[in-house]
């Protein structure tokens, strides 16, 4: 496989090796597929969480927070769900 690179991207890729960071360009193409790698891997777990949400909302689980006050009561409702688990687990 052969990839054009823009003239900034080589430049990027030359001062990466000429300050030592990379060893030669294939690195850098390696390091950018790791990434993109990852950041795919982190949207299909996004993609499949929001599906569940979506199946969770279907079945009427769930509740529906419109304002500041109900965000609130919701964000103190799961820290204090968070602290019995928490202590739950400790003893």
């Amino acid at each position: 496989m052969e990839v054009q690179l823009t003239p900034d991207q080589e430049a990027l890729v030359f001062d990466a090796i000429a300050s030592g960071r990379l060893r030669r360009p294939e690195d850098a193409v390696s390091q950018a597929l790791s990434m993109w790698e990852e950041r795919e891997r982190r949207r299909a777990e996004l993609v499949a969480d929001l599906e569940i949400g979506e199946a969770s909302l279907a079945r009427g689980e769930g509740r529906i927070v419109t304002g500041r006050e109900e965000t609130t009561r919701l964000a103190e409702d799961i820290k204090r769900r968070g602290l019995k688990e928490l202590v739950g687990e400790h003893r």
